[in-house]
């Protein structure tokens, strides 16, 4: 195992560049920068820090960029002054990064090493391209890794565990944590990265591509200012028993992602600066799965056979920025001579998702084709540009379009080109062009045309890629899906919902009653009945205000027809108020009946936006095939599901509930009222079996909860739990005697908790109820006071803190520390007789004290020293006397702390936090008056709040009110994660 002797980061070390040499005195040693792959390790070069020549408020090493810069550009050879100029101009970049932001800097600095930038270096001053690293030959480049790279901005001091340098550019950061304990993992090393060193010194970051966490058993990793829920694994060369052995998943890891070459082709080739919908500028880097089907499509089409290629990659796991990437490295290689990329999507409104993707990403060079004689006059012009238009421009008409070879097009959503043979007249329309088809639900044998049109025989399985499911739930990229069977004597006849079915496919546009075959219009007749139209609104509401709505999620409304989502708006309105339900639907201009729902694009994008605000009163969408495919809403939990759908069409319509969000949504939930989940492997008939354990029973989860609570209470054999206060907490925590069985014990509750989260409300939870309350006060009472181990102790769910708080009396648990402390005659009588309940209770009351100052660095140290203090007791270093000393020593220092921190300065320090975050959002369409917010919210926080208010129900809810109304008044009231933010900074500080 790792001690500290022998640590993750030393392993790296070693894997990356071989392991160190002794180095007697007759060897040669290889010249200390010296550029080309080093044949030892994966090719980097390892050079000690100290042996860097820079100084630690440098980031960049001066003297390598400039050989570099000398090496790689003829015009600075011949001048070698030249290269000062432009590090005069590089060094502006990192100075602006304060002004400026993280993100633009880094990406104006991408800019200058991707060659984007000249200088008036040419003949007669003309502007030549100015190469800092050389992506055609890799062996001109300098390769250097180095350990404890120390960094200081100012006073901020950060030292890095090990950092990758291409041409002295610090490019990638790697913080490898020591599991001393198993409670720390990735997460610790990414937050530290995230919240620490990516806030306080920016500058170390202008330059990199993407930092890795690790702890030995997990490897992630993650962009600029990407929260941690959304770091990434990189399982490229997986094998499957790489989970057996985490050591052996670091290192495929490691010695896949962290090669010279994988590192500069995703700086190059896979990284994207964005603009998000809050108009802030983002960066984005590939999943492991788009890097490689994006190059496995350039290595075909370098190949040049076969001509095509079929890409399944699971619903939700990225296929737009996949077609983004594989685009942009098409349009630049060197070998392809500028070619011309389709991008080709199935239907309108995915239009707008892919479009959306590529403009928001400034792709250079777009054109959109709508129409076929638009497509037909760009193709034979010749455009070499990157061309947006949709499959039905090709169904228009017969014949050639354009026979060049360097055309490349990927088909968005392949398995739509079934319809009227729409993939072989894309054939016959570019008969020597390279067609790849991407999907997201898994192609069947006897869909001929799409297996003619893009699956090759050379495949395996006749796909190119395969991104499944189970892989992608593996990795964190989609969440499970759960079906609950609601009202079953409402559910239909199996028979009549497989004939309704087949009369309405190409059930994917709005279909009219007209147009229905007899069998659907029988069943549209069962399925409309008021009264059991009725029945099922007032079901989806109490099922919605129970489940759904407490952990902040939304509902999407799947009905059976337009006249439908009329029937069910007017239902809903008698629950809810109006404003909470909407429908979106396609609208004709001759149907009066329908034009309220008539909406131009812009409207409509503007009405889903609402419900996508966490803030915004619109809480369920009311659909019958708008929104089924392509719609990206990660707030989306629960679908109602009141239609008959089945194969491709039922498993995108359930995946619009598969995305993730935040800690809370551990799944997304079908609630199906038709019973079209009664037999899964019918509902889901693909050749590929295993779709069929895409969806479970949310019955599963139900059957967990006896075993998930037994595993809990085993930890407490023979504890009374009916005792309160101290006494049974000091009874609960003597059952868990040191770290190991405390870290044991929260990944049992962490499970426990998650399972509860999801089957809340339930009659099935009441017998489990005062165990698990009592369980979660345990969990929360042996919380690290220093807030490290944040994977497994986290913050628990909305259902459960309500729960805790339901009937909490305040006194039950008293906070006596300063008599305890200050009183002479107490301290001799519990000193000279030493009750190891009386420590316990003492040990107790310092961490809580301690947890109110998460965060405030004069108390940092004191928490560490509390950790370390009990580890030494529980090891047997120290005795119960000596333990007891000490404990009181820190007991008084935590007073004294406490006495010199007047809650005056926790308050200017909550003003200073807030104050920050509020600097990171603005942005030039939200100019608002930082210190103008942070007073307000200040001002009203102190009218409403009182002593104790973070430990009752009523006082969260009266401060999140508060703090809403003051965010509303600015246009702030949108952003969740900024209320969360702002949140947490109010319950630390005030």
């Amino acid at each position: 195992m790792f001690t500290e002797a022998n640590t993750v980061e030393a392993y790296l070390y070693d894997l990356l560049s071989g392991p160190a040499t002794s180095s007697s005195v007759n060897v040669v040693r290889e010249p200390e920068a010296a550029y080309g792959r080093s044949r030892k390790g994966i090719g980097w070069r390892r050079i000690a820090s100290a042996e860097i020549p820079r100084q630690h408020q440098d980031v960049l090493v001066e003297s390598w960029v400039r050989e570099a810069l000398i090496r790689l550009n003829p015009e600075i050879a011949a001048q070698p002054d030249r290269a000062d100029e432009v590090l005069y101009k590089l060094r502006a970049i990192v100075l602006s990064v304060r002004s400026d932001g993280l993100i633009r800097a880094n990406e104006e600095m991408m800019a200058w090493i991707k060659s984007e930038r000249s200088m008036p270096f040419g003949q007669n001053n003309e502007h030549v391209p100015v190469r800092l690293v050389d992506f055609d030959n890799l062996d001109q480049n300098q390769y250097v890794i180095t350990q404890q790279f120390t960094f200081r901005a100012g006073s901020a001091e950060r030292r890095a565990d090990l950092v990758l340098l291409v041409n002295g550019l610090p490019l990638v950061l790697i913080e490898a944590k020591t599991p001393t304990r198993s409670a720390v993992s990735w997460v610790d090393g990414a937050l530290q990265v995230h919240d620490d060193y990516e806030k306080h010194v920016p500058e170390l970051f202008v330059c990199n591509v993407f930092s890795v966490a690790t702890e030995g058993k997990e490897y992630r990793y993650g962009s600029l200012g990407l929260p941690i829920k959304d770091w990434g694994p990189w399982n490229l060369e997986d094998d499957g028993d790489a989970l057996k052995h985490p050591l052996k998943g670091l290192k495929l890891a490691a010695e896949s992602m962290l090669r010279p070459h994988v590192v500069l082709d995703i700086l190059a080739n896979f990284t994207l600066f964005a603009t998000n919908k809050k108009k802030q500028r983002i960066k984005i880097i590939c999943r492991y799965q788009q890097y490689e089907a994006a190059n496995k499509i350039v290595e075909r089409v370098l190949a040049g056979y076969p001509k095509k290629g079929l890409i399944w990659h699971f619903q939700g796991s990225g296929k737009s920025l996949l077609m983004v990437f594989a685009a942009q490295k098409l349009r630049l290689h060197p070998r392809l001579k500028n070619p011309t990329v389709l991008i080709v999507v199935d239907r309108v409104d995915l239009d707008t998702q892919i479009t959306g993707t590529f403009t928001g990403a400034d792709i250079p060079n777009l054109e959109k084709a709508d129409s076929r004689d638009k497509l037909r006059q760009l193709l034979a012009q010749d455009v070499r540009k990157i061309i947006i238009t949709t499959i039905f421009k090709f169904g228009e008409a017969d014949g050639v379009l354009n026979d060049r070879g360097n055309i490349i097009a990927l088909v968005d959503e392949a398995h739509r080109t079934q319809e009227g043979d729409l993939g072989r007249k894309m054939r016959d329309a570019l008969p020597n062009a390279f067609l790849f088809g991407l999907t997201g639900t898994p192609i069947n044998r006897f869909d001929r045309n799409t297996f003619y049109a893009f699956g090759a025989e050379e495949d395996d399985k006749g796909y190119l890629s395969r991104y499944g499911f189970e892989e992608s739930i593996r990795d964190g990229a989609t969440l499970k899906l759960h079906f609950e069977p609601r009202l079953l004597e409402l559910h239909i006849d199996k028979a009549a919902i497989d004939a309704a079915f087949k009369e309405m496919t190409g059930g994917l546009s709005d279909l009219d009653r007209d147009n229905l075959g007899k069998t659907a219009a029988k069943m549209a007749v069962l399925v409309k009945t008021p009264e059991r139209i009725r029945r099922v609104c007032e079901d989806i509401v109490q099922h919605f205000q129970s489940k759904v709505e407490p952990n902040g999620f939304k509902g999407q409304i799947v009905t059976f027809d337009r006249e439908s989502c009329l029937l069910y708006k007017q239902e809903l309105d008698k629950l809810l108020p109006p404003e909470a339900s909407d429908i979106v639907m396609t609208v004709n201009a001759n149907e009066p009946q329908y034009r309220a729902y008539a909406r131009t694009r812009d409207e409509e994008e503007r009405l889903l936006d609402r419900f996508r605000d966490p803030n915004d009163p619109l809480k369920l969408i009311i659909v019958t095939s708008k929104l089924l495919t392509g719609f990206d809403a990660p707030i989306l939990q629960a679908m109602y599901l009141d239609k008959p759908l089945r194969d491709h069409t039922l498993l995108q319509a359930i995946c619009r509930v598969n995305r993730t969000y935040s800690e809370q949504k551990t799944h997304g939930l079908i609630v199906d009222y038709l019973g079209i989940f009664d037999d899964v492997a019918k509902a889901l008939e693909f050749d590929d079996k295993s779709v069929t354990a895409v969806v479970s029973n949310i019955q599963e989860l139900k059957d967990r909860l006896p075993e998930a609570m037994q595993k809990c209470l085993a930890f407490f054999v023979g504890v009374d739990r009916t005792v309160e206060g101290y006494e049974g907490l000091i009874a609960a925590q003597q059952c868990l005697p040191n770290n190991e069985v405390r870290d044991n014990f929260a990944v049992e509750y962490s499970l426990l908790n998650k399972l509860w989260e999801a089957i809340s409300p339930d009659p099935i939870l009441g017998e489990y109820e005062k165990d698990y309350k009592w369980l979660s006060q345990v969990y929360q009472s042996v919380q690290p006071s220093s807030g490290h181990g944040k994977l497994i102790w986290h913050s628990l769910g909305a259902k459960t803190i309500e729960l805790i708080h339901q009937n909490v009396h305040v006194d039950a648990v008293r906070d006596d520390l300063d008599t305890l402390v200050l009183d002479a005659d107490l301290l001799e009588a519990v000193l000279s007789n030493p009750d190891p309940k009386k420590a316990k209770e003492i040990e107790i009351k310092v961490a809580r004290r301690l947890r109110k100052h998460l965060g405030n660095p004069k108390f940092k140290a004191l928490s560490e020293r509390l950790d370390a203090l009990r580890d030494r007791f529980e090891s047997g270093v120290l005795n119960s006397v000596e333990f007891l000393k000490q404990l009181l020593q820190l007991a008084k220092e935590v007073l004294q702390a406490e006495k010199e921190t007047p809650p005056e300065e926790d308050e200017d320090r909550g003003k200073a936090a807030l104050t920050e975050l509020f600097n990171e959002v603005k942005t030039a369409e939200t100019p608002i008056i930082v210190e103008r917010v942070v007073a307000d919210i200040d001002e009203i926080v102190r009218l409403v709040r009182f002593p104790g208010w973070q430990d009752t129900l009523a006082g969260e809810r009266e401060i999140k009110k508060a703090l809403r109304k003051s965010l509303f008044k600015y246009k702030l009231h949108a952003d969740e994660e900024l209320f969360e933010k702002a949140y947490s900074y109010i319950r630390q500080y005030y």
